[in-house]
Parts: structure tokens; C-alpha cells; sequence
């Protein structure tokens, strides 16, 4: 598949903007930095391969909390939804914005040091540019399918002296860390299609690897996971994450053809282990999501399930899947933490139906799970793993089911992090139920989608009038150590630090931090916005500084759920930005 540069033309016609200034990285990124970061930094989406969401950074710490003040903030774009991780590297924040753009802010002060804009920033190699007729139908990507997805931008990539990001136009671009320019796109899909990017690649023993999403609907091709070269842009391997027919797994579809085999989106960066040289990436559920609009009651594989992939080749190392056969939209996408228990390497992984699973890493075979307790959907065997639907809540078109979570879900993007220091893990949950009625589909080429479902959202029966949670929960025994709850959805991923803290914010407009070993609120303020994204911590010259970002959109938990089951709250409706926390000189 070749490589193809934005021509010059089309930025001619946009008015191309120069770069706002140009900075020099001390260090280039190279895959030992990625698997030791500094912790001055965050080079990661969690901070590191490993997905904690830790920083060992402990100037701010129990003590000394209640005096951070803002020292800056930034507006990002509006235009579709936030749900930004930024990354810091040489005293440079690159900060994800919706709809594909990135910009650099000096860290310190929050001074823009450059942006890049689809279709409106410069190409690297402006002299030698290709022609409209070289490109052919790609001369739209920038602009024909800009509404496809809301442009979420979740995660970026930092590799050498390049930044890699997925576009919502299928693609994945290279820029310049130094000023932003383009150096290469690369299309991987049609976005007609319906194929777009959520989360963008992570870097895997050199190789930039990234999940596709936009699945739901019926077409002669199927999800994947692709490796790329980022030097080019080269696509290296593609791995379906859907079982054709006539390949390991086809017949866990039953007699369905491909083109009505849909989901499995890998809507959600991966973890990468350098020591099994191991990719672990998450899919989603197959779709329609109830199985008898789809008309197939087997595992449907690979969807709901943890993927272990070797990033050289794409070859499937070993597959867990958590859900067979899942018949509600209860994803098990998310986040994949990499922690060793005892000299066991365990990923640990959360879905919407909160049950905590500990996998071994290297072999994929099970080791233990702890359902959390709010569920009503399914029994779950902790000797064995395996899950069973409980007498009657397997759905039927036209019967309304009373289902616990809703299909948003108890856990969702909103990624839990890791204490080393307690070896607790801290999980954002929304507490909410619904009564859905799922409809048929027509099943023709080009039909299909997610349900349809008529949806009723209703209050969790134990959650009283609190909507959001974040749970410590033990490792490897899953016992819950402290609850704290919030009326408004938590709207944040966790994010801990060495100092005993957990940073996290909820849709009301508050950011707090918590005690790591207790739960109690030791600070709080408010941002522009419903707080939402992935936190961060890093420092410069000796100075720790704590970032939230806030946005609007966002899913169920930042729109639908607040709206029907907390009306009185409310929330600014634009207000993406960054807001940056310090203590006091």
C-alpha cells in the first residue's frame, strides 16, 4: 500500500499555516526510553508500556496537596469530542485535540510552540510534493469524510523525533516533533466504509502497531490490528480481529458469511511487554450486539477478548476471550495493566460488567477473577473463568430486559491505574442500570450496526443517589479496600503518583485527589468543563506539575446518563482545554 503525502495543492487551497515556532528534543525517543521513562516524564499514553497510569513523582504528595494552584491552562479545539492523553517529553506537552489536531505547548508555561492541522499544515517535503492525479481519490481524505465518528483523538504515539497519531479518516500520520510538518499519511482503510480511528498506535519493539474501529456495519471485510513501519508508513501486517469463515475460529460464527460477521473494533490503545515481545490489544463485542439480531449464538471469536500479538509479525500468540457470545454491548475493550504477582506476569483487565480479570501474560491462560457486584447478567465461575447468562437475561427482540449496567456500562474508556506502593488498583465506575428493548435488523450489505435498542436508564439499586465511583481494589485477592462515591459520573481515568495520590475528575466540573491508602479527599477545585480524558503527572526543571483535561461529549457517561439520572447538575456545552496544577514557589 503506498505511502501518501497531503498534496500541495489541497493546502494551497486551504491556506497552509506555517508552524509557530520550531524546538529542538534533547533526546530522541527510542524503545529503551519507552520501556524506562524518566519520571520526569510521560511517554506513554499510561505513562508507560505497562499501562499504569503511575507517576513516581512525589513532590506533591499527602501532605502538602491542598496547596496546588493552577499555574496554566490551554483551549483546545471544541469541534467533537475531548477525551485527551497528552505526552511530555523534554519539557513538551503534545496534546491530542478532536478532529485530528495536535499541538506543543512548552510545559512550563503553556506557551503554543506549534500545531497541526488536517488539510492545514505544512508537508516536510514541499519540493518534491505529489500530484492530484498520483493520488486519486485520497486528495479527499483531509475533508470527504470529516464527519465520520465525533473526531475522538484519544492517544498519540512518541517515537524518534516523530509523533504518530490515527486519523477518523482511516490513516495514521508521522509529523515532525520539532515543528509539527507532516511527513507522511498513510491510508489503512475506507472511512466510506464506516472505518475511522478512536485510539491511536503505540510503539512495539520499533514497530508502530494500531487498532481500527468503525465495524458495526455489514461489509466484505472485517476489524484489525495493523503494524507499521515509522520511518514509511509501510503497512508490515494486518491481523483480523474477527474469525473468517474457513480460518482457526471461523465456526465460532456459525454459517454466517464474512460480510455479515461484524464488531470486534480495537477501539482502545494496547500495552506492549518487551520482555515476551507481546503485544496485548482489546476488541469489542460483535454486532448487533444482541445475538439473536445478529443470528449467531457461538463465541463469535476474537470479539470480546484480550489478543496477545507478536509486533513483528502480527502472528496471534495466544487469544482470552472474557465473554463469549456476548449478547449486551458489555465491552471488553479496555485497558491492558501489566503487573507481576508474585513472579507471575499478570495483565489485568476490566470491562463494562465489572469483573476484574487476572490473565497470565505469557500463556494467556486464566488465573483468577473477581466479579465487583453490581452486575445481574451473568454467573461467573472464579475456579475456572467461564461466565454463564443467567436464567432469562439472554435478550429477545421486542422484550425488555432489566439489565445491570447499562449498555454504557459500569467500566468504559475511562482507564483505572496501578499504586505499586499498595498494589491497589483504582477503578472509575458509574453505578447505573437499564430497561432495553432490542429491535431487529435487516440483514443486507450495508445494514447492520449496534442494535437497535430502545434504552431506559435507570439508578443502580445500591447506589443510593450517587452515580460515580472509584474503587480500590486489592491485587491479586480483588478485595475492595475503600468506595469513594460522587452524585456526577466519574468523567476521568485515575491516575496515581508517587506522593500517594489519586488525581481523578467527574462531570460536575470538579478535579480532586484522594489518599491512595484511604479514599479521602484531600483537595478539590473546578475546570471550564466536565473533567474527562487521562490525567498526567510529569516535571520540569525539578518541578512537579499534575494535568487534567476537560471536554464535552464523550460517550453515554458524559451525556445520556447525567442528563436522565442527575437533571439538576449541569455543565457547560464547549469548553475543551488543559488545566495544569503546581504548588506554589
Amino acid at each position: 500500500m503506498r505511502t501518501r503525502l497531503l498534496p500541495a495543492f489541497l493546502c494551497l487551497v486551504l491556506s497552509c499555516l506555517e508552524s509557530i515556532a520550531q524546538v529542538s528534543l534533547r533526546d530522541a525517543v527510542t524503545d529503551e526510553l519507552l520501556q524506562s521513562p524518566p519520571p520526569e516524564s510521560w511517554l506513554s499514553w499510561r505513562g508507560g508500556p505497562d499501562a499504569w497510569g503511575y507517576s513516581p513523582l512525589d513532590q506533591i504528595n499527602r501532605d502538602n496537596v491542598d496547596e496546588l494552584r493552577l499555574v496554566w491552562s490551554w483551549a483546545m479545539d471544541d469541534t467533537g469530542s475531548g477525551e485527551a492523553a497528552p505526552l511530555v517529553h523534554d519539557g513538551i506537552i503534545f496534546l491530542p485535540n478532536p478532529r485530528g489536531v495536535i499541538q506543543a505547548l512548552d510545559a512550563k508555561t503553556g506557551d503554543l510552540l506549534w500545531e497541526y492541522r488536517p488539510g492545514l499544515t505544512a508537508v516536510a517535503d514541499e519540493a518534491n510534493p505529489i500530484t492530484a492525479d498520483e493520488l486519486g481519490d485520497s486528495a479527499m481524505s483531509a475533508t470527504a469524510y470529516a464527519g465520520v465518528g465525533r473526531g475522538v483523538q484519544k492517544n498519540i504515539a512518541l517515537f524518534s523525533d516523530r509523533i504518530f497519531a490515527a486519523t477518523e479518516n482511516a490513516s495514521i500520520i508521522a509529523l515532525d516533533a520539532n515543528d509539527g510538518t507532516l511527513i507522511w499519511e498513510q491510508r489503512v482503510a475506507d472511512p466510506a466504509l464506516g472505518y475511522h480511528y478512536t485510539a491511536g498506535p503505540i510503539v512495539a519493539n520499533g514497530v508502530l502497531v494500531t487498532g481500527i474501529t468503525g465495524c458495526t456495519r455489514y461489509k466484505d471485510d472485517v476489524c484489525f490490528i495493523t503494524g507499521h513501519n515509522p520511518d514509511t508508513g509501510e503497512e508490515l501486517w494486518r491481523t483480523s480481529t474477527v474469525a473468517r469463515p474457513g480460518e482457526p475460529g471461523g465456526d465460532s460464527w456459525g454459517d454466517l458469511p464474512l460480510r455479515f460477521r461484524a464488531g470486534g473494533d480495537a477501539w482502545v490503545a494496547g500495552s506492549y511487554d518487551a520482555e515476551t515481545n507481546l503485544v496485548y490489544w482489546g476488541t469489542a463485542q460483535a454486532k448487533p450486539w444482541a445475538r439473536v439480531v445478529r443470528r449467531t449464538d457461538g463465541a463469535a471469536l476474537y470479539t470480546n477478548s484480550t489478543l496477545a500479538l507478536d509486533p513483528d509479525t502480527g502472528d496471534m500468540v495466544w487469544y482470552y476471550q472474557h465473554l463469549p457470545g456476548e449478547s449486551h454491548d458489555m465491552d471488553e475493550v479496555f485497558e491492558n495493566v501489566l503487573i507481576n504477582i508474585d513472579g507471575n506476569r499478570s495483565l489485568f483487565k476490566i470491562g463494562k460488567l465489572g469483573i476484574l480479570w487476572q490473565i497470565n501474560r505469557e500463556t494467556g491462560e486464566y488465573i483468577h477473577a473477581t466479579d465487583l457486584g453490581y452486575q445481574n447478567i451473568v454467573d461467573l465461575d472464579p475456579d475456572t473463568g467461564n461466565v454463564r447468562y443467567r436464567d432469562g437475561m439472554i435478550p429477545r427482540i421486542g422484550e425488555q430486559l432489566n439489565m445491570c449496567p447499562s449498555t454504557s456500562g459500569f467500566k468504559s474508556w475511562r482507564a483505572m491505574s496501578y499504586a505499586p506502593e499498595l498494589s491497589l488498583l483504582y477503578i472509575p465506575m458509574t453505578l447505573n442500570c437499564e430497561l432495553a428493548t432490542f429491535g431487529p435488523v435487516e440483514q443486507v450489505l450495508g445494514g447492520g450496526g449496534e442494535g437497535p435498542v430502545r434504552r431506559i436508564n435507570i439508578p443502580h439499586p445500591d447506589a443510593g443517589d450517587d452515580l460515580g465511583e472509584i474503587l480500590a481494589v486489592s491485587i491479586p485477592d480483588g478485595e475492595v479496600k475503600w468506595r469513594y462515591r460522587s452524585r456526577p459520573t466519574v468523567n476521568t481515568a485515575t491516575l496515581t503518583t508517587g506522593g500517594g495520590l489519586v488525581f481523578a475528575g467527574d462531570w460536575d466540573r470538579y478535579v480532586y485527589a484522594l489518599d491512595a491508602a484511604t479514599g479521602e479527599k484531600l483537595w478539590q477545585t473546578r475546570v471550564t468543563t466536565s473533567a474527562q480524558g487521562f490525567p498526567i503527572s510529569y516535571a520540569v526543571d525539578g518541578k512537579q506539575y499534575i494535568a487534567i483535561p476537560a471536554a464535552t461529549s464523550g460517550a453515554s457517561w458524559a451525556s445520556m446518563v447525567p442528563r436522565d439520572l442527575s437533571p439538576e447538575l449541569s455543565r457547560p456545552r464547549n469548553g475543551n482545554s488543559l488545566h495544569v496544577f503546581a504548588l506554589p514557589d
